[in-house]
């Protein structure tokens, strides 16, 4: 089994960058809303682009997602893990709903979109982990209908150990189909990145607040 999730790893990896739904650039560092200087920035909506990419990640959910059965609904976290929670809902047929950060201010005010009794079993679908707080916020608002959480799949995660942490306070499982490091694997694998970048890239996930680190 862990060598299977491993092969996904870095399957999905080599995938997300080829078609730059992650990207490195550790010289030109991008800057997250919390104001952390990153040398990655993912967006996992570009893979709903390539249908042949957007068919492995579905098919590696849909394996992965056995580990959290049994479990009778998909739910995905607005915005970006709807479409993927959609499709994975699609392929094991089962019933799909998307929860909202806050529910709307007009209307029926909502915060779950989709049908719900409260008692069901939810396995919830999001498209990346940092710190987990948005994946977690969506797991609360499904507990607090009455729904038993079966856990958190997520296409990818940058491994910080506060989202471990967090998901661990919140008792709630999670996993992802690839990590950073599968994708600085794959990176060095097909020459992306040169031993600079690596060192940089290894820096910055050692402690990304105090990243970049001054030159000597």
């Amino acid at each position: 089994m862990e060598n299977t999730k491993a092969r996904i790893a870095t399957e999905i990896a080599h995938n997300l960058l080829q078609i730059k739904a992650i990207k490195l650039n550790p010289a030109n560092p991008f800057t997250w809303a919390s104001g952390i200087q990153s040398p990655i920035y993912c967006d996992n909506r570009i893979v709903l682009s390539y249908p042949p990419v957007r068919k492995a990640v579905i098919a590696a959910m849909k394996e992965q997602s056995a580990a959290f059965k049994p479990f009778q609904v998909v739910a995905g976290v607005a915005t970006a893990g709807i479409a993927h929670g959609a499709l994975l809902a699609e392929a094991l047929d089962l019933p799909f709903v998307y929860v909202r950060s806050k529910a709307k201010g007009h209307g029926r005010q909502n915060q779950i979109e989709g049908e719900l009794r409260g008692n069901e079993r939810v396995l919830v679908i999001e498209d990346l982990i940092s710190t987990g707080g948005s994946s977690l916020e969506a797991v609360e608002v499904l507990r607090t209908r009455g729904c038993n959480v079966a856990g958190v799949l997520a296409i990818f995660s940058y491994g910080f150990p506060a989202a471990k942490e967090a998901f661990e306070k919140a008792d709630c499982p999670f996993a992802t189909l690839s990590n950073y490091e599968a994708l600085i694997k794959a990176a060095i694998d097909i020459n992306y990145i040169d031993q600079k970048n690596l060192t940089s890239l290894q820096e910055w996930s050692k402690n990304p607040r105090e990243w970049p680190t001054p030159s000597k």
